[in-house]
């Protein structure tokens, strides 16, 4: 009844301190720039939507994601697989398998990135979504719940007082 009574203007709203909404004001803007960065992040380390949803659904269900070949790596099994074909003494077979030996360790070095940027970067990222900003979120309901509570209070004995002075006015 209170919240409604604030929306329609009817009720009196007993405001925050201003250092306190500036703390809720960054923690909403912190929230929204962390979504958009692990949200971008994501789509940079796996550009395949098809499968970022793969990887998000075994990581729902706590399994381990399936080893993925990076296109490094499947470029340098080609080239291998060319340089065996044409002849690995032929010029064009030994540029192939040195080329194929350089794009496997790019590759590699691509997938440990991932790796990395996804364990040091992305699961504190994940963390604070999931655990800090829960607290912050429920800490902030309970909060709005008191302050309505409170707010609700002042209204009643706004009204017994009132009540009261036209009791003793009025014979």
């Amino acid at each position: 009844l209170q919240f409604t009574e604030e929306k329609l203007g009817q009720a009196e709203k007993t405001e925050l301190d201003a250092h306190f909404e500036n703390l809720l004001a960054r923690a909403d803007c912190t929230k929204n720039w962390t979504e958009k960065i692990l949200r971008q992040t994501e789509v940079l380390l796996q550009p395949n939507p098809s499968a970022r949803v793969e990887e998000f659904l075994y990581e729902k269900l706590d399994r381990k994601v399936p080893s993925r070949v990076t296109n490094g790596e499947l470029l340098a099994q080609y080239m291998t697989e060319a340089a065996n074909d044409f002849g690995p003494g032929t010029p064009y077979g030994k540029t192939l398998i040195k080329v194929g030996e350089t794009q496997r360790r790019l590759g590699a070095a691509e997938r440990e990135f991932i790796r990395s940027a996804s364990i040091n970067f992305l699961t504190p990222l994940r963390n604070f979504l999931e655990g800090d900003w829960r607290t912050i979120s429920k800490e902030r309901r309970i909060l709005q719940n008191r302050r309505l509570d409170l707010d609700a209070c002042k209204a009643r004995l706004k009204k017994a007082k009132a009540a009261e002075a036209k009791a003793t006015v009025t014979p």
